[in-house]
């Protein structure tokens, strides 16, 4: 047990940027937006994140430049897709080469420098039980806000008619605009929200996971979170098994090596290469019936005027 507690605390953390950047771009990929600049809205909501909280001292605030640095990153993608209507993987993957190259920018007068990490929740009598008590009542906050986003996105999603309007926007969006829908400005919204998950989910490395910033510390999760919408049939409790299970991954390989089992470390760097390649081929897959993809993904939408 106590070998495990901390394995289980580690899988938790190494989980949540996942989670988060996967829940914003499954609400895009709901809306038939395909975004493969999570990457670069990550990158430098990391950057931006820790530059507000080393310059202000508080991780609130860190925590908002890197939910408004992936906004302004998303709305750029949404200029170009929806308003200009320039092909969707070309400018996702465009945005993810700026995104390395504004973080770097960002970041460079910050490597190096150090802040004291998100605060762990501490309940007296909850948090102190042997063995639950840390996992259930001992995580800092952006572990419980990613759980609660997941549950408000599926709520959304399957509960309440704005949810379902996004839904018929991505599976037909010429029906939904027939029907009076504002195809465009829903896709705006869910390209919005996917940005500021993506730069939310960038500001926790630097902000709780490991306090300091260095560049490419994203190391290809945002490539992941892209995998793990696929991977869950584009359902958002779904996301939370994927999620976990690489994060259990990722964690656990480090405590094979530990073992004298050696994992190449060349593997796990390619993963985000291979990521990207399910990603497309899965896709792909998705367009001619085999998994349930909103039908209108990555396809271009232009009103009539």
């Amino acid at each position: 047990m106590e070998l495990l507690e901390p394995i289980i605390l580690s899988v938790l953390a190494a989980s949540t940027p996942l989670l988060i950047a996967a829940t914003g771009e499954l609400v895009t990929e709901r809306s038939g937006v395909l975004n493969l600049g999570v990457e670069g809205m990550m990158i430098v909501g990391a950057a931006c994140g820790f530059g507000g909280a080393w310059l202000t001292g508080s991780i609130v605030v860190g925590a908002i430049l890197g939910i408004v640095a992936g906004v302004l990153l998303s709305l750029i993608f949404a200029l170009m897709t929806l308003g200009l209507a320039v092909n969707q993987v070309a400018t996702g993957l465009a945005l993810t080469i700026l995104g390395i190259g504004v973080s770097g920018l960002i970041g460079a007068g910050f490597v190096g420098e150090r802040i004291t990490p998100a605060p762990h929740l501490y309940i007296p009598g909850l948090t102190d039980i042997p063995f639950i008590g840390r996992i259930l009542f001992g995580e800092d906050a952006f572990v419980y806000l990613s759980l609660a986003l997941l549950i408000g996105v599926w709520y959304f999603l399957y509960r309440t008619r704005g949810g379902l309007v996004l839904r018929a926007a991505g599976d037909n969006h010429v029906s939904a605009h027939a029907l009076g829908y504002p195809v465009l400005r829903i896709r705006l919204y869910a390209v919005i929200f996917g940005g500021a998950c993506a730069g939310l989910a960038g500001a926790y490395l630097p902000l709780a996971y490991t306090p300091f910033f260095i560049p490419g510390m994203t190391a290809g999760r945002g490539w992941i979170a892209l995998a793990l919408v696929v991977f869950a049939s584009w359902r958002p409790l779904r996301l939370a098994i994927g999620a976990y299970l690489f994060g259990a991954v990722t964690i656990l390989q480090l405590h094979v090596q530990a073992f004298g089992f050696g994992i190449p470390s060349q593997f796990m760097s390619s993963l985000p290469y291979l990521a990207t390649v399910i990603v497309l081929v899965l896709i792909s897959r998705a367009r001619t019936g085999g998994s349930t993809a909103p039908a209108a993904l990555g396809n271009t939408f232009v009103p009539d005027r």
